[in-house]
């Protein structure tokens, strides 16, 4: 069973991951946002370092899905290849922080490996609006994410639900974000796991 966990920044993937690796059994996949040594830069100048830092975060998911994903009995992922290539690229792409050439390329690199990618058997999609994500953006501390513009966010918010609205590799659970809080308060977590189970 692979549990892929969907959202926007600060929606609290890291949080239901642990949560379900622990309550579950799962093997537990997070994302290497620390280990990007162009996201500071990033974060700075977007269309600079936009195709490198896509790039780095391409290669590290794909590396880690083969790895950590694809042969194990029972994994839950913090984020996937899949909204790194049809959710935040594509949204610096149409912000003109990622030009055509460098989209293309980068599609053209996601494309070429993505069947060898093992599906997720569920999607759990975390709805986040925009005070939820500034608020937890805000308590988690990264100093490179206290800039992140509002306007960057809310397209994030679309394309996630654009995903959503597409997707035909798995079932959807979503779960509401800016009402459950998995670090805060236990009914929350029993809610979430309990809304999970009925997939396992």
């Amino acid at each position: 069973m692979y549990i892929a966990i969907a959202g926007n920044i600060g929606a609290g993937k890291s949080s239901l991951t642990a949560l379900v690796a622990e309550a579950f059994g799962f093997r537990p996949v997070y994302e290497a946002v620390s280990e990007n040594p162009y996201l500071e830069d990033f974060y700075r100048d977007m269309g600079a370092y936009a195709f490198h830092s896509q790039v780095f975060f391409l290669s590290r998911r794909l590396r880690q899905h083969l790895l950590e994903v694809n042969g194990q009995a029972r994994v839950v992922q913090d984020r996937t290849v899949y909204e790194d290539a049809l959710v935040f690229a594509k949204n610096l792409h149409r912000q003109g922080h990622l030009s055509e050439r460098d989209y293309r390329t980068y599609l053209d690199l996601f494309q070429s490996i993505a069947p060898a990618l093992r599906p997720p058997d569920l999607l759990v999609y975390l709805r986040a609006g925009l005070s939820t994500l500034k608020s937890r953006i805000a308590k988690r501390g990264r100093p490179f994410e206290k800039a992140l513009p509002e306007a960057y966010l809310l397209a994030l918010n679309a394309l996630y639900e654009e995903l959503i609205a597409s997707w035909s590799l798995s079932p959807v659970l979503v779960l509401d974000a800016d009402r459950l809080d998995f670090v805060e308060r236990k009914e929350d977590r029993e809610e979430a796991l309990e809304a999970l189970g009925r997939y396992l």
